[in-house]
C-alpha cells in the first residue's frame, strides 16, 4: 500500500499543535500538543541540541511515531515536502529510529513530493488541526523524549 503523509501545524510553531495524518485506504492521525513540543524543545535544548538539527529530528520522530505501527504492510510513503533542502537527513532520522527498534525497512519504501491539497492526507490533517476530527492518537512529552534517549 502506498500512502501520503502530510502535517498540519509546523513543529517549530510552539504556539500551535502540530498533526501529521496518512491516508490511503487506511487513515491515521497523530496530534502532538503545542504544550508538548514546547517541553520537548525546552529540554532538548538544554542538552544543547542545534535548533534546526532539533527541529528535523522532532519532525522524523513524529513521523517515526504515526507510521511504526503500519509500517511493514506499506509499500511506499511519500512525505509531504516540509523542511526542503533536509530530506536526506530526515529520511536517515526515520531509517535509524526504526532499526533501533528493530524494524529493518529500505530507503528506496521512502520519498519525498508534493501531497496536494486535495489529497486524503492534507484533509485529515487539516481537519484534525481544526478539531474536527479526533487524532487517533495523542503524543506526549515521553513519546517523544523516549526516542531521544536510546
Amino acid at each position: 500500500m502506498k500512502v501520503e503523509v502530510d502535517q498540519s501545524g509546523k513543529i517549530g510553531d510552539t504556539k500551535v499543535p502540530t498533526v501529521l495524518a496518512f491516508s490511503n485506504g487506511k487513515k491515521l492521525s497523530i496530534l502532538i500538543p503545542a504544550t508538548v513540543k514546547r517541553e520537548c524543545i525546552l529540554r532538548l535544548r538544554e542538552k544543547q541540541k542545534l535548533e534546526t538539527r532539533l527541529y528535523i529530528q522532532l519532525f522524523a520522530v513524529g513521523l517515526y511515531l504515526l507510521l511504526k505501527k503500519d509500517i511493514k504492510n506499506l509499500e511506499q510513503i511519500v512525505i509531504d515536502f516540509e523542511y526542503p533542502g533536509h530530506e536526506s537527513k530526515i529520511k536517515e532520522h526515520l531509517i535509524n529510529l526504526f532499526q533501533r527498534a528493530g524494524i529493518k525497512i529500505s530507503r528506496a519504501k521512502i520519498h519525498f513530493g508534493f501531497v496536494r491539497k486535495k489529497s486524503n492526507a492534507h484533509k485529515l490533517a487539516i481537519e484534525t488541526f481544526k478539531g474536527n476530527a479526533k487524532p487517533h492518537l495523542i503524543v506526549h512529552v515521553d513519546d517523544i523524549l523516549g526516542e531521544f534517549r536510546k
